[in-house]
């Protein structure tokens, strides 16, 4: 996958959702984490987050939205329940992104939701924990920009095999039988 993404949340009060998310951006290959205004017991966090993820990959507390600074050319994606947020499924994910969520038992700020260049919203009934939302947006994120076998018509695994891509050139690779 190209690109870059980081994973953030603002004013999270609950150090286990924070570690938990900082895990899974590690798992799915994110390039840092960060939060604003956090609200949290460092001990919570260790607990959580068994891979030690922050001696990983950069992790940034930003005391305010005012001193959050993000990668240049980095868009800013705020994930959240709202009528006018655009679907997950149907959202094309930028190259280099930033994702914020808000913290638990609340939204973004109108300030951060203010800064971001796109609000997503996961297409549920009611709102989910705040580590599920973000492992849900980096799967999706995954599956949309990575490359992957095309998902067959009926159920089970792919059935075609997916080209090798080297130097910016298609190869097919064929699998003859020897005989």
């Amino acid at each position: 996958m190209r690109g870059f993404f980081g994973m953030g949340v603002e004013g999270i009060s609950k150090g286990a959702n924070l570690g938990n998310l900082v895990r899974s951006t590690h798992a799915f290959g994110g390039s840092f984490f960060f939060t604003v205004a956090p609200n949290v017991d460092e001990d919570e966090i260790r607990v959580s987050d068994t891979a030690a993820s922050s001696l990983h990959m950069p992790f940034y507390n930003f005391g305010s939205i005012d001193k959050m600074m993000l990668p240049a050319g980095c868009e800013l994606v705020g994930i959240e329940f709202l009528p006018d947020a655009v679907d997950l499924p149907s959202f094309h994910h930028p190259l280099r992104a930033a994702y914020v969520l808000g913290p638990e038992m609340g939204n973004l700020s109108p300030a951060m939701l203010e800064l971001c260049d796109h609000v997503i919203k996961i297409p549920m009934k009611f709102c989910v924990n705040v580590g599920v939302a973000g492992a849900l947006v980096m799967y999706d994120r995954l599956v949309s920009m990575g490359r992957f076998a095309p998902r067959p018509a009926r159920p089970g695994g792919p059935t075609e095999t997916l080209e090798m891509q080297l130097f910016g050139q298609h190869r097919r690779i064929s699998r003859r039988a020897k005989g």
